[in-house]
């Protein structure tokens, strides 16, 4: 998956995700420069070049450095399925502004995945799904009870609701898997650490969905720290003390050395340098 197969544009601003959901960015503070800017406090004389600055943003986000990142700012407005929206907002450096069903009447609008989404429990996973085929009268039993458990929860809420019985307690009828919407603000740091949990393959293909369309926005807005972010932390891997070990032991030094110094392009020079200084 990736974000231009899930990032189809509904409306200006607003991508559709999932049957019913979409991902609008509403406002950003700050861009590349920020990051830039933020780590040098100050341009003083003159600027520095765009390769420079990329140099910087990379050296940043290798080194893990993250606060000049913190400098941009993002407002999405977002509209998802209730149980993504719970998995969502366990990330908590972040401020949220949710429809709320105390206030407001409830819409006839839920979640119903596609048959192919009709998984069995993993075995191995006890939160995930497993890749073997469900059979074809199976995933027509879960859409038929989806729909017709969802219409007799919308029927009873409406019915209640027009007796004018309270919303804050009527509310106890509908599934999860009826769409909320809400505004999230988050700064670009805390953004990429949401997307690096968020887009990673074991995580629930739902919030997958609405990760990759944040993406596919993040990589047109912050194109530079995008490509650092994807080269150092979600392509990136990390390593155990004992496995770096078995690398050390099996690297071949002078190899590395002699491509360093023929001027292999893999990696930059600071790089090289950086990972033979590991090495020995």
């Amino acid at each position: 998956m990736n974000p231009e197969a899930i990032a189809v544009e509904k409306q200006p601003g607003e991508i559709q995700v999932l049957d019913k959901g979409f991902v609008r960015l509403v406002d950003m503070m700050g861009d590349d420069s920020s990051v830039v800017q933020a780590a040098r406090v100050s341009y003083g004389k003159g600027t520095k070049t765009v390769r420079e600055d990329r140099g910087l943003i990379r050296y940043l986000m290798r080194h893990r450095h993250t606060t000049p990142f913190e400098m941009v700012q993002t407002k999405w407005h977002i509209k998802c399925p209730i149980f993504v929206a719970r998995q969502w907002m366990r990330h908590r450096a972040c401020s949220y502004n949710e429809y709320s069903l105390r206030y407001s009447e409830a819409r006839d609008e839920f979640y119903f995945p596609e048959a192919t989404r009709i998984q069995f429990q993993s075995k191995g996973n006890r939160q995930g799904s497993s890749a073997e085929e469900v059979p074809g009268d199976f995933q027509a039993l879960f859409s038929s009870s989806l729909d017709e458990i969802s219409k007799l929860a919308y029927y009873c809420y409406s019915n209640l609701n027009d007796l004018g019985l309270a919303r804050e307690l009527i509310r106890v009828f509908l599934p999860v898997n009826l769409y909320t919407e809400f505004y999230w603000s988050i700064n670009l740091h805390n953004l990429m650490h949401f997307l690096h949990l968020r887009m990673d393959a074991h995580a629930q293909e739902e919030i997958r969905a609405f990760g990759l369309a944040l993406a596919g926005v993040l990589k047109e807005k912050v194109p530079t720290t995008w490509e650092a972010f994807e080269d150092y932390v979600l392509n990136g891997k990390n390593l155990s003390k004992h496995e770096w070990m078995l690398i050390q032991k099996v690297a071949d030094l002078p190899k590395l050395k002699s491509m360093m110094e023929a001027g292999d392009e893999t990696l930059s020079k600071g790089e090289w340098r950086e990972f033979l200084d590991k090495l020995v």
